[in-house]
């Protein structure tokens, strides 16, 4: 019960934060364009849904992860003209069912991971690729942790202006965990278990971006 009211502490915190940033970026922007000054500089608050990879039960069947909303903020800066700087945030709440007590247990993650953006335009429309490298914090019920994780990214996006942008995206984490861990274990029971080394989520995404 603490760990679930902290972790909906989390989400609150989190949320309140993200309209915080939505707020600033919508200010910033519009001093940048009333000044005429833009040097590149993005901010990008994120909303999408976000697929949970299966984990294992004791027994070794597996245990479908929840699908669910998840909330993400980008800071990018030109490298070149075709390429960004960036640094992602997003964070995710998924549960699962306990086999053992039928209880739902939650299982919270937060990524944030330095990446490199490729830009390919065509005109105001512009596709993008991009790899990062990074750190997930993983919270459940019984253990919680920082892993080293990767993502790729392909997405898109639409600049109305040179200081606003419609941005879609469809993103994969890839976490290195360890498949005998006792993430999920009070003891020597075990509510579930990672299947392999690797927990991977994939997420689709549309963002606004502002330019400052």
């Amino acid at each position: 019960m603490h760990k679930s009211m902290n972790t909906r502490k989390l989400t609150t915190g989190l949320f309140s934060r993200m309209l915080c940033f939505i707020v600033v970026a919508i200010s910033i922007n519009a001093h940048a364009q009333r000044i005429g000054t833009i040097n590149g500089n993005e901010i990008t608050p994120y909303l999408g849904y976000m697929f949970g990879s299966d984990i294992g039960a004791s027994d070794g069947s597996d245990i479908a992860m929840s699908d669910d909303a998840h909330l993400g903020i980008a800071f990018s800066w030109h490298d070149s003209p075709n390429g960004q700087g960036q640094v992602l945030i997003n964070y995710v709440k998924h549960d699962f069912a306990n086999q053992l007590d039928n209880s739902t247990e939650d299982f919270t993650l937060l990524y944030a991971h330095f990446s490199g953006v490729a830009l390919f335009r065509q005109q105001n429309y512009v596709t993008t690729f991009s790899l990062g490298l990074g750190g997930t914090y993983m919270d459940s019920d019984y253990e919680s942790g920082l892993y080293p994780s990767a993502t790729i990214a392909i997405g898109t996006r639409y600049e109305f202006s040179p200081t606003f942008a419609l941005v879609t995206e469809l993103r994969t984490y890839a976490t290195l965990t360890d498949d005998d861990d006792d993430f999920f274990c009070e003891g020597a029971i075990c509510a579930a278990e990672f299947d392999d080394t690797l927990y991977i989520d994939s997420s689709i995404s549309i963002g606004i971006a502002f330019a400052f």
